[in-house]
């Protein structure tokens, strides 16, 4: 099964640098390269944060996982952040068995990531 890759970077001035990375298909030994192509680019902007999409993604493999843990770890260098939005529940349980992705967030909408997101930065209006 293919891979399809969107790429949207955000248009709101207060989240300029998130780039949203919308997957469909299965991520897998076959695929993974073209996500790390597709994110190699999007690292050379410079991305404060990404933000996985996965409503679409129908399989994840090792290979993606290793992508997912390699997109994480760039961003911790530069202060950024991944996280995980509409995970199938299939690629929930691959996240939960292995706890390849540990202290990611993973909400289960956009919603749900949005008031999280709020409330860590009221914490910081009054400082």
């Amino acid at each position: 099964m293919p891979l399809e890759i969107q790429l949207k970077k955000s248009i709101d001035a207060a989240n300029s640098g998130t780039v949203t990375v919308e997957l469909a298909g299965s991520l897998d030994t076959a695929t993974a390269p073209e996500l790390e192509s597709q994110l190699a680019k999007v690292f050379e902007g410079k991305p404060t944060d990404l933000v996985f999409d996965l409503a679409g993604l129908k399989f994840v493999s090792s290979a993606g996982l290793r992508v997912f843990a390699d997109s994480r770890k760039k961003l911790k260098e530069s202060g950024g952040q991944a996280a995980f939005v509409n995970m199938q529940p299939q690629i929930q349980e691959v996240f939960e068995i292995i706890k390849a992705l540990p202290g990611v967030a993973i909400f289960k909408s956009y919603a749900e990531m949005d008031e999280y997101l709020a409330a860590r930065q009221a914490r910081h209006k009054g400082k």
